[in-house]
């Protein structure tokens, strides 16, 4: 049975007004933060906050400082959390909920740091109100933060002309990140969520009769706070087990929508702020254009493999229904699923190991991507402004010239770092998949056996590896054995990047410009957007079309 002409235009309508919301606010905002973020001035809180953790706000630090900063901050961030997780039940609010394991306090400690957001247990069966407030949202505000000011520290290696590899001060941009742009848009945010059903309070949990006659007990909590700055953060997880495919998480289409547009409202922004700050607001249109090219493919892509998938109910056209709620229908589903997993969200509203193997496929390919389209906040801009310096490398070999880009020589030392980048992810994902296929605690947690049970590998760590946190379903992931392997996978995958990318910001920033000449690639151009979304298509199809080949590709041709 063939998919009706009104659900192929209600999709589309859906489409229009995400992108037309999306649209009205990226000049603003974008405006907003490169004021962020190149501003001198510091508001009364923000001194008070400089003075009490004794930090000098204006003072430059070195791009080896900056990343120290990074590392240390995150691992206080990692201890902090994995003791607020062992000795919970020692703590108020915790609704009579015991210590989390060692290995289970260690992975979440972990995925909440670097932005991943990966859950082994079920949230109202693990976590108390108090862990979920300070140690989980925390974490969404200062791991999403740190994102933000990696990624204008490499921007400030491009704006910036012979500074002796000076980035600016993570502490002011950390600080600026969390005060300035997320805590307030969280909360204007979490005002809408609750004005359309989302909850917000401390019940614990109550019993309520249900239509069959019997009790069961259903979790309040402090939701809506946690669900605005989860979206708008890239970060994903969930308060309840069912993620945003919950009621009291995400209650209708519109939330649906709103909750979309809060996980792209950062990353689309950001590339105006990087065109602004470096002198060139084509460059931010460029990049934005690559992006979102990216993110249209893989929307209409899994759109339409759930759409004509396979289905035994008629109501539904054949679709693919299994495991998306009704409320969002297939074409909300469709986009949520690209959206998180072309972000860094992680966070889901259908299952998606209950896609179509095409559909799961695409979801994949978007997190093996990189993350890029449009990618997490911050670690997609990066992300993307790697790949743009492979595309100028790609195309001065072409021509016989020296690379440049924005007017910085790309020579053997910065590609050198830029080749480690890009084989960083895939090495991650590839040793641990093999890893974990390859013994018994591994195979033990998988559910299915041949190719899907391969994709439902093969799909954890490229979560854990690109710092995503979705999960395809079916892989017994709460075990020791990948509690520990994903935690590895998430630390390397989120820090080893940005030791990578402001190592390269720093030799940027140390360059003279160089002005631009008659033999200078436009990198403002349509074609030169074609070239980076072409070299990032190909540079994850040498990488990972075998594997994927005997997941997915094998899975859909059986």
């Amino acid at each position: 049975m063939s998919v009706t002409t009104s659900t192929v235009l209600a999709a589309g309508g859906q489409l229009l007004l995400l992108l037309g919301m999306l649209a009205a606010v990226h000049a603003p905002l974008g405006a907003y933060l490169a004021r962020v973020y190149s501003s001198p001035r510091h508001t009364r809180f923000e001194r008070g906050w400089y003075r009490a953790v004794r930090v000098d706000p204006d003072a430059e630090q070195h791009w080896r400082t900056y990343l120290l900063s990074v590392l240390g901050f995150s691992l206080a961030s990692v201890l902090l959390l994995f003791a607020l997780g062992r000795l919970q039940q020692h703590l108020p609010w915790t609704l009579g909920f015991t210590g989390l394991d060692p290995a289970g306090a260690w992975n979440t400690a972990v995925s909440f740091t670097t932005n991943t957001n990966w859950q082994w247990y079920s949230g109202e069966s693990a976590a108390g109100h108090l862990l979920q407030m300070a140690g989980l949202a925390v974490q969404n505000f200062v791991s999403a933060a740190v994102g933000m000011s990696v990624a204008i520290a490499l921007v400030r290696g491009f704006a910036r002309s012979g500074t002796d590899a000076r980035l600016g001060n993570f502490w002011t941009d950390l600080t600026r990140s969390v005060v300035r742009v997320l805590l307030p848009i969280s909360v204007v945010a979490a005002l809408v969520l609750i004005a359309n059903g989302v909850i917000q309070n401390l019940d614990p949990h109550t019993a309520v009769a249900t239509l069959e006659g019997g009790t069961q007990h259903v979790l309040g909590g402090p939701v809506a706070s946690q669900e605005a700055i989860k979206e708008l953060g890239t970060n994903g997880g969930g308060f309840f087990n069912a993620n945003s495919a919950h009621p009291f998480e995400n209650p209708n289409p519109w939330t649906n929508l709103l909750e979309i547009f809060l996980i792209l409202l950062i990353p689309t922004a950001l590339p105006r702020a990087f065109g602004i700050m470096v002198g060139d607001r084509r460059q931010g249109w460029a990049i934005l254009g690559a992006m979102v090219g990216l993110l249209l493919v893989a929307v209409a892509l899994t759109t339409w493999a759930e759409l004509a998938g396979p289905g035994t109910a008629p109501q539904l056209a054949g679709a693919a229904a299994e495991g998306k709620e009704t409320r969002f229908g297939l074409a909300g589903s469709a986009l949520f699923g690209a959206a998180t997993t072309g972000t860094s969200t992680g966070a889901v509203n259908a299952m998606h190991d209950s896609f179509t193997a095409p559909g799961g496929g695409v979801v994949l390919f978007d997190m093996l991507l990189g993350e890029i389209a449009p990618g997490g906040v911050g670690a997609g801009l990066y992300g993307m402004l790697v790949l743009a310096i492979v595309a100028v490398f790609v195309a001065g070999l072409m021509v016989g010239r020296t690379p440049e880009y924005l007017g910085k020589k790309i020579g053997i030392q910065e590609m050198t770092l830029v080749a480690l980048y890009v084989l960083t992810t895939p090495a991650i994902v590839l040793i641990g998949t093999a890893v974990a296929v390859s013994v018994e605690p591994g195979l033990a947690g998988v559910q299915e056996d041949g190719p899907h049970g391969l994709s439902e590998v093969l799909y954890a760590f490229a979560s854990a590896g690109n710092n995503n946190g979705s999960a395809f379903g079916g892989l017994t992931s709460g075990t020791p054995f990948y509690n520990t392997m994903l935690g590895l996978a998430m630390l390397a995958g989120r820090f080893v990047p940005i030791a990578l990318v402001l190592a390269l910001a720093g030799r940027l920033a140390s360059q003279r410009t160089v002005p631009a000449s008659a033999g200078t690639l436009p990198t403002h151009q349509p074609l030169f957007v074609g070239l980076v979304g072409t070299v990032a298509l190909v540079v994850v199809g040498l990488t990972f079309v075998p594997v994927l080949s005997l997941g997915p590709v094998a899975e859909s041709l059986s």
